[in-house]
């Protein structure tokens, strides 16, 4: 799962994307709130922490903007303000869960966690799908119940894949989600991890889990 923590304080910032990515989440980071939109608009991101006193631009400008683009990802408040008003503001433009200063970290997580298994219309941590299941929390993968090991490339590409399964993914896209800060990535490496995923989700070639659509990406095909 990539996160999008938009905090202007750098100690706070820097702690919870510790903790975050120790959680195994992939993180990235932005210290204002135009920073913070940009990154939210133009790289696919699950879940976005957002902080209200932001600079530049607000954090409830950020939420405005996002839901008013069209953005559905799930968006989790933090405030100093204690003020009952705050709060209602940010949920009224859009934002899903609030989360007020100071707060300990398992109540962040917690949170995060209960917002993901709603974006993905699911009721545990555990998705099946035929005789593949996923258990995002643990990020393990079985296949006829017994365990698939993958590398972390391949499980947060199959994981992004999964989640997606409704459309097409196109290349370019797998390769932000990837690699989103490396300026020379190459397509064969997602090819390779493509061809490797293929043979350890399926090694006798009787499911078929992943379709290439010629010149417009892949899609998870299982049901």
């Amino acid at each position: 799962m990539r996160l999008l923590l938009i905090e202007d304080e750098a100690d706070l910032r820097r702690g919870l994307k510790k903790q975050l990515e120790e959680d195994g989440y992939r993180v990235d980071e932005a210290a204002d709130g135009e920073d913070g939109l940009f990154q939210a608009s133009e790289y696919p991101v699950d879940l976005a922490i957002v902080d209200l006193g932001l600079p530049k631009l607000s954090g409830l400008a950020v939420v405005q903007k996002l839901r008013a683009d069209g953005r559905d990802l799930p968006i989790l408040i933090l405030t100093a303000r204690s003020s009952w008003q705050d709060k209602v503001k940010g949920l009224e433009a859009g934002a899903d869960d609030y989360l007020v200063k100071p707060f300990e970290y398992p109540e962040l997580a917690a949170r995060i966690k209960a917002l993901l298994r709603r974006a993905l219309k699911a009721t545990s941590d555990v998705l099946a799908i035929g005789a593949l299941s996923l258990d995002f929390s643990a990020q393990q993968v079985r296949l006829d119940g017994q365990p698939v090991e993958l590398t972390t490339f391949e499980y947060r590409l199959l994981e992004y894949l999964v989640r997606e399964r409704a459309r097409v993914v196109s290349k370019q896209e797998l390769s932000d989600y990837l690699y989103p800060h490396d300026e020379d990535r190459d397509s064969n490496v997602l090819e390779v991890l493509i061809g490797r995923l293929r043979r350890k989700l399926d090694p006798d070639g009787a499911l078929a889990p992943i379709e290439t659509l010629r010149g417009r990406g892949y899609r998870f095909v299982l049901e």
